[in-house]
């Protein structure tokens, strides 16, 4: 819960120690530099050097801590010494961000897509999230409880409607992950939730839907009549990373100008 020292500085994240994936760019680094200006010290964590060290140097330059760990996540070795780097720096983790993620421009429908296009957006989004939470939660545990906070995408939900089968599959795949542990850890005092995004004008999204006919598919299903921003989301996840979603688990926690309420019937 919330201590009093935090309710008198207004810093929802004093005393927990954060660790973004993907951190070098979009809501990841939007994330980061919220996380830090909210009192956490923060582990950025890339694949992109360059776009990581810029990161860590936004977040110093505005009085706050951070260090850049290089890693690629789909990898367990690299996600183990992130997490070690993390105790190592700040002496425990209580916030796990799993934000990393890619949407591969030649993912498409089952029918047109490579394997190995499917394999490597299901390492990348899917498998970086279960080596997370393997070398994670044995941090959190030691820290005596904290936040898992995984990026979905309300495409977990809906289904897209411009196919991208790895990328709505693998997001899915998150979402499952997050319930059950959610389930099965949370009388450890671990928090886990899926952060699902509708869609943003990112990088991401936007090599992706790389023509006006594109975007405008989407725009039409958005009843805000907009693509959400970075730091839209970036607020969303400091709320499951702090103490004001204590009560809050096991969720798909969706953030997306309304497109799931469009769309989705009550059973």
């Amino acid at each position: 819960m919330m201590t009093n020292d935090q309710r008198l500085t207004g810093k929802r994240l004093d005393g927990k120690v954060a660790l973004i994936t993907g951190a070098g760019s979009g809501i990841g680094r939007e994330s980061a530099l919220l996380f830090a200006a909210e009192g956490a010290p923060v582990i950025v964590v890339d694949i992109e050097d360059h776009a990581g060290d810029d990161t860590v140097s936004a977040i110093t330059k505005a009085g706050g801590r951070a260090v850049y760990v290089h890693a690629d996540v789909a990898r367990a070795a690299d996600t183990e010494r992130m997490i070690a780097s993390a105790e190592r720096e700040f002496g425990k983790l209580n916030v796990l961000f799993n934000n990393a993620g890619i949407m591969h421009g030649r993912d498409d429908d089952a029918v047109s897509t490579d394997e190995a296009i499917w394999d490597l957006t299901m390492n990348v989004n899917a498998k970086s999230v279960f080596f997370g939470c393997k070398y994670g939660i044995p941090a959190l545990r030691r820290a005596g409880g904290g936040s898992i906070i995984n990026t979905a995408s309300f495409v977990a939900v809906l289904g897209a409607a411009t196919p991208q089968i790895a990328y709505t599959a693998s997001k899915g795949a998150v979402l499952a992950l997050s319930r059950e542990l959610a389930v099965v850890h949370a009388r450890e005092n671990i928090r886990v939730n899926a952060l699902c995004p509708g869609p943003l004008r990112t990088e991401l999204l936007m090599k992706f839907l790389d023509t006006e006919a594109k975007k405008q598919r989407r725009l039409v299903h958005i009843p805000m009549g907009r693509f959400g921003t970075a730091p839209e989301i970036a607020r969303a996840a400091l709320f499951l990373a702090s103490d004001e979603s204590s009560f809050v688990t096991g969720t798909e926690f969706l953030v997306d100008g309304g497109i799931t309420a469009a769309y989705v019937t009550p059973e």
